[in-house]
């Protein structure tokens, strides 16, 4: 039903991701659909990382990690950009196109008065998209 599943993770917050992680995990062996995390950083020095190779490395670790955890293909596609809290569903959109994900498998949090006044990053991949999105409650 699924050829590929895209896993957005933000590292900062890896602990946060577990339910969602579990989730993808299950579905790409159900399917046997390869998972590829996704991960958005900026192009400059931060607490994460020094520079776009550094992350890339965590990245790559990470799903490492998970594959080894779940024993599923894993792979990882890390994007640059100029100001992750502006260009996130951008960026998110267009890894879709580049990893030719057709299920988005993300963490969510519990909705409040502000997500009537901005769409969500699960909301604008639905619509921005072909992929099917699976949120998951943190």
């Amino acid at each position: 039903m699924f050829k590929k599943i895209m896993v957005p993770v933000d590292l900062a917050h890896a602990e946060k991701l577990s339910r969602a992680l579990s989730a993808a995990g299950e579905l790409s062996k159900l399917y046997g659909a390869p998972i590829v995390y996704v991960g958005v950083t900026a192009e400059t020095p931060g607490a994460m990382a020094h520079n776009i190779t550094e992350y890339g490395e965590k990245l790559k670790a990470f799903a490492a990690q998970e594959a080894a955890k779940y024993g599923l293909e894993a792979t990882s596609h890390s994007v640059a950009s100029h100001d992750p809290a502006v260009d996130l569903d951008q960026a998110l959109v267009k890894a879709v196109g580049d990893t030719g994900s057709d299920l988005i498998v993300m963490a969510t949090h519990i909705p409040n008065v502000a997500d009537h006044i901005w769409p969500s990053h699960g909301g604008k991949l639905a619509t921005h998209t072909n992929a099917s999105v699976f949120l998951v409650r943190s």
